[in-house]
């Protein structure tokens, strides 16, 4: 089994639930993130999802998109973003990472590293780095089986969203090329918007659940203990981004780690009290 699932199955035995979290890869500042990422996991976090900069993402709100946006200007890409994740395996060896983003930096990686004989230079090198998962928001299930394939040679999950409007047909497409788990947008739009119908969710789940054999997290609009507490208890896992991004907006890079590690300690211990 690799990470993810290793993980999975362990906090099941246990009676647990995954908690990701979500930043973005270089913010807020540009040599963070390998230190926020160990932070992250000393206040809990199972599974990090880290994101990748884009100029034009289509999922992401407001906040996740000005975090991208400054670490763009940072000069932050995915050559960064995987030297990141190597350093992170330097001393940690078992926490599952997810890379969060869109097509284009995949393809670009993949025209700029292009080599003989090597399908994906980009799958290579993520496998390399001790890359665990990817999502990208823009890849249909229906045109990316290769690429599920080619992951899973190397050891990697694709992992998929699933939303309030996915029809049965579209979760059965999912269910044929997903692995690691699949991530429940719980809201209708982007990034960071609304309030979450806890019913809806609940409601929901079930139905996925009839099509999809792998875990089933939930994000978008999970910003405190009692949500995220409450959420816990119909899916397999929790994820929070916006809130964490909007907490270390203004923070000095000393308390960039330790404001994380807080944040993320209170949900782990309401989850965990169920």
């Amino acid at each position: 089994m690799g990470r993810i699932d290793t993980t999975f199955s362990a906090l099941k035995a246990q009676g647990r639930k995954a908690l990701i979290p979500f930043v973005t890869a270089g913010y807020p500042y540009a040599d963070v993130t390998p230190e926020l990422m160990h932070a992250m996991v000393a206040g809990g976090a199972d599974v990090i999802e880290l994101g990748v900069p884009f100029s034009d993402p289509s999922a992401d709100g407001p906040v996740i998109q000005k975090a991208g946006d400054k670490a763009l200007a940072f000069g932050i890409g995915l050559v960064q973003v995987l030297t990141m994740v190597r350093e992170f395996r330097k001393t940690n060896n078992t926490t599952p990472v997810v890379l969060m983003g869109y097509a284009n930096p995949v393809e670009r990686y993949d025209q700029k590293h292009a080599k003989a004989g090597i399908s994906s230079p980009f799958v290579k090198e993520a496998a390399e780095a001790g890359v665990d998962g990817v999502l990208i928001v823009d890849y249909p299930p229906e045109e990316c089986e290769a690429f599920a394939t080619d992951l899973r040679a190397h050891g990697m999950d694709l992992i998929f969203l699933l939303a309030p409007t996915s029809t049965d047909e579209r979760m059965a497409q999912v269910a044929r090329v997903a692995s690691g788990y699949v991530y429940y947008v719980s809201l209708k739009g982007v990034t960071g918007s609304g309030a979450l119908d806890v019913g809806a969710v609940e409601a929901m789940l079930p139905r996925i659940r009839q099509h999809i054999s792998t875990p089933v997290g939930v994000g978008f609009g999970i910003r405190d203990a009692a949500t995220a507490q409450t959420i816990a208890k119909v899916s397999d896992a929790v994820v929070i981004g916006s809130k964490i991004i909007q907490l270390l907006e203004d923070q000095p890079r000393n308390q960039v780690g330790p404001t994380a590690l807080a944040f993320l300690r209170e949900i782990r211990t309401a989850m965990d009290l169920g």
